[in-house]
């Protein structure tokens, strides 16, 4: 059962991200701030839940939530300032519009930058043991999912529908057989005996 709150004496969001280890769009990443006494017995790491049932807890997520926000980091400023720092980036700007200040955040993973003076905890794993990070799993996922087969329209050869720009073999090979869109990361290279390794 996941936890609802890692301390009970201040407001608490949960910081998560999606599309970190892609070769094309965004870096999506969402904050959640739930009720303390807050339970939802289906809410999960959205990498244990199917689609259906992600897209089936997000209006509740965003009904039952105190404050939530999604935000992304575009493919050009990852090149720019690097994934890590691109998806810290993405969860600031997350807790930037949230309508309710938090005063303590929970990070899934096990680095971050701190947040305006904010104390925070990072958790590995954090999506699968806290309510708030699981939640911010399943909008920043759903959201990067459903953007990414919005693009997937326009360029259909990288078959973005299926694999939300994630580096699958048919993914890298289109890559290399059409080229790179102003969609893909630059600094990620991909080369033939690369394409051996999946």
């Amino acid at each position: 059962m996941l936890l609802s709150y890692f301390q009970e004496d201040l407001l608490e969001a949960g910081c998560d991200e999606a599309g970190r280890g892609c070769l094309a769009g965004p870096v999506f990443a969402a904050a959640v701030i739930f009720p303390k006494d807050y339970f939802h017995p289906q809410l999960n790491d959205s990498k244990k839940l199917s689609e259906k049932k992600r897209m089936e807890l997000r209006p509740i997520i965003e009904r039952d939530a105190l404050a939530y926000a999604v935000t992304s980091v575009s493919p050009q400023e990852i090149d720019a300032i690097n994934i890590h720092n691109a998806s810290y980036k993405a969860m600031h700007l997350a807790l930037d519009q949230l309508k309710v200040a938090p005063e303590f955040l929970i990070i899934d993973g096990n680095r971050f930058i701190p947040y305006k003076n904010l104390p925070h905890q990072c958790i590995i794993k954090g999506d699968g043991k806290y309510l708030s990070i699981a939640a911010a799993s399943i909008l920043a996922k759903t959201y990067r999912d459903e953007y990414m087969l919005e693009l997937s329209k326009e360029f259909p050869v990288y078959d973005w529908a299926s694999n939300k720009g994630y580096p699958t073999v048919k993914h890298r090979n289109a890559v290399l057989e059409f080229g790179m869109t102003p969609h893909h990361r630059k600094t990620f290279t991909v080369s033939r005996p690369q394409l051996t390794l999946f």
